[in-house]
């Protein structure tokens, strides 16, 4: 035997990804990924090498660009939480803020960052820590309040960008300003208000010296990052309060008594806060410590279930407000309220207590913050997975699968696509817009929670879900229609596919399973069934209407299977004389002289029929399919 045939070859394809995969692994440049295929059409190697080498190379530039997406939301994500254990252990602050800074441009990929300060007495703002510099006079700018592009922020409290600095007449270009930003060399520049309370205090600025145009991902870092400084300007400022109090005290013995048990609450809470953080705890984690902290019952509640005149009054002074016998604190994220600490029955608090429910709240907004990113990061990933599916983008098994197991997602189960819309009338574009994002996340959440998948399609929610042993797809369909109902308010109605398998292998079937799904919809919506959920097998013969390529064979056996079941064993004629009965105008008279037998031989016939099929049978609604079914069958046996 020769060595040819001693072994077999290696696929195709295992040649075609091994250089792509060591690519991956080294994390090499896009433009590595050309090498490959350059170096095969070099050899001249057969056209279908070259085809796989270059479906392998696609295929990998999107690992690699997913994973690249992952890295930066990890790198950021790692930064916010750096940061905030930063300010949890805050010694010195322009460590801190240097800190901030440093992160900020490292993120953001800018040439430079810097932050500057109101000066009060001065009645002007200067540079208090820059990253990336290289210009002496940009470094020493001090800049008249209204001035520039911070100038602009500061007077707004918003955050502003331009991509091109001298070609921009929004701002109040002075020469002094210009002469500094054209020192540098400065060309794009982002900037985002810090705020304590409705007070600017600075600016947080990001700058590249090339035209750029910062993405609202960017800009929306940029404000944690002037968040988290402000928090670690205030909490400095605290300190410095804090230090004075106790020099205060110092003059009494009774006052430092009674001092020292508020500061031990407050290093309490500081270092129970703080080892949430690191941990990873979760909002109604920081409200128990607060609790045994501040002893009370301090509470979480979403922004529409706190009182709102307290909870505005709250996020418009920056601290802790009293309602009734109550304190609220607002939790609050880049002007978004995200709800609110409630200590309850607490009518006197005094004002190291306020602030610890204050930084209590500021910490539980970073943990929110956190849980939505990491939330819609998922959400990105679950719903470019079933995007992919009922687009037949990605028909590689083995990659489908791997996708799929790293969300829990079994895509080897039997599952049913689900189409899912509101049947709501909203006010405005606004109202339904915000409706359609509560349906999405709700639908997301089902999706995480039952191992499936989801994504925002046509206006509505697509689910794709594994279906339970013994379950059927209108169950199913009727058990989603209520939970995403009751999750957004209001109605929602909901049509199923039928059950389908190798999704992974057979990714077309997805496709198909959405038409269905869709055609099932939009048969509810026709009925008057808002709000319900059905599956095209609910509709009868209707079903082969909206089904597309379902299995005719099926609905003949569900339809008159017993009957044509009981001809097969007994070797009887009831099939055709059910048909002759219904070509007959349903008149045993008139079906004997067709089939030339007796009528008592009909009689029995169709007494038969009756305990095969239920005594509904001649009905006009089983009538109509059942004379389907019939003519079905018959054409069938006709083709075989």
């Amino acid at each position: 035997m020769s060595r040819d045939h001693a072994q077999p070859a290696a696929p195709l394809g295992t040649h075609a990804e091994a250089p792509f995969l060591e690519l991956l692994a080294r994390r090499a440049s896009a433009d590595a990924y050309e090498q490959p295929v350059l170096l095969a059409r070099a050899e001249g190697l057969p056209p279908e090498h070259i085809d796989a080498l270059d479906r392998a190379k696609r295929l990998a530039l999107r690992v690699r660009a997913e994973m690249e997406g992952r890295r930066r939301r990890e790198a950021e994500l790692s930064a916010l939480f750096e940061t905030a254990h930063d300010l949890a252990g805050l010694r010195d602050l322009d460590a801190v803020l240097q800190a901030i800074v440093q992160r900020a441009r490292s993120l953001l990929s800018t040439d430079v960052a810097y932050l500057t300060l109101h000066d009060e007495a001065a009645g002007d703002t200067y540079m208090r820590v820059t990253e990336g510099s290289v210009a002496a006079r940009f470094q020493q700018l001090r800049l008249g309040m209204g001035e520039g592009l911070g100038g602009l922020v500061a007077q707004t409290a918003r955050p502003y960008v331009t991509p091109d600095y001298f070609q921009d007449a929004r701002f109040q270009h002075t020469r002094t300003i210009d002469t500094g930003v054209h020192d540098e060399g400065l060309v794009a520049i982002l900037g985002v208000p810090l705020m304590i309370g409705p007070q600017v205090i600075g600016v947080l600025f990001a700058a590249d010296r090339r035209a750029r145009v910062f993405e609202r991902e960017e800009i929306a870092l940029l404000g944690s990052f002037a968040a988290l400084a402000a928090a670690a300007i205030d909490t400095a400022n605290l300190l410095t309060e804090t230090r004075s109090a106790l020099a205060r005290l110092a003059r009494a013995n009774e006052i430092i008594r009674d001092g020292s048990a508020v500061i031990e609450r407050a290093s309490d809470v500081h270092d129970r806060l703080a080892e949430l953080v690191l941990r990873g705890g979760g909002v109604h984690d920081v409200a128990a410590a607060v609790s045994q902290v501040l002893d009370g019952t301090v509470e979480f509640a979403e922004a529409d279930a706190a009182p709102a005149a307290a909870l505005e009054a709250s996020r418009a002074e920056g601290h802790a407000v009293r309602h009734e016998d109550d304190w609220v604190a607002a939790v609050a994220a880049g002007g978004e309220l995200l709800g609110a600490l409630v200590l309850r029955g607490h009518t006197r608090l005094d004002p190291v207590d306020q602030r610890t429910l204050e930084r209590a709240a500021m910490v539980t907004s970073l943990l929110l913050l956190a849980r939505r990113s990491a939330a819609e990061a998922e959400q990105r990933v679950r719903g470019e997975l079933l995007d992919d599916l009922l687009d037949a983008r990605d028909r590689d098994p083995r990659v489908l699968r791997e996708r799929a197991a790293r969300l829990r997602a079994d895509l080897d189960a039997t599952h049913v696509l689900l189409a899912a819309r509101l049947d709501g009338t909203a006010d405005d574009a606004d109202q339904e817009a915000a409706a359609r994002r509560r349906l999405g996340s709700a639908a997301f959440h089902l999706a995480a929670t039952r191992h499936g998948l989801a994504a925002v399609r046509d206006g509505g929610t697509v689910l794709l879900l594994p279906l339970e042993r013994g379950g059927t797809a209108t169950d199913l369909a009727r058990r989603t229609a209520r939970q995403l109902g009751t999750a957004v308010h209001e109605a929602v109605t909901v049509g199923a596919s039928a059950p389908f398998e190798d999704l992974a292998a057979r990714p077309d079937r997805v496709a198909a399973a959405h038409t269905e799904a869709q055609r099932c919809l939009e048969a509810l919506r026709l009925l008057g069934r808002a709000g319900d959920g059905a599956a095209a097998e609910d509709f009868g013969f209707l079903g082969l209407l909206l089904a597309g390529d379902r299995d005719i064979s099926g609905y003949v056996e569900r339809t008159i299977g017993e009957v044509v079941a009981y001809d097969e064993r007994r070797g009887t004629d009831l099939v055709r004389t059910l048909d002759a009965y219904f070509l007959s105008g349903m008149s045993p008279a008139r079906t004997k002289d067709r089939l030339h037998v007796h009528v008592n031989t009909v009689a029995q016939r169709l007494e038969r029929v009756s305990r095969l099929l239920g005594d509904d049978w001649q009905s006009p609604a089983r009538a109509l399919e059942i004379q389907l079914a019939l003519r079905l069958h018959r054409l069938s046996s006709t083709r075989h």
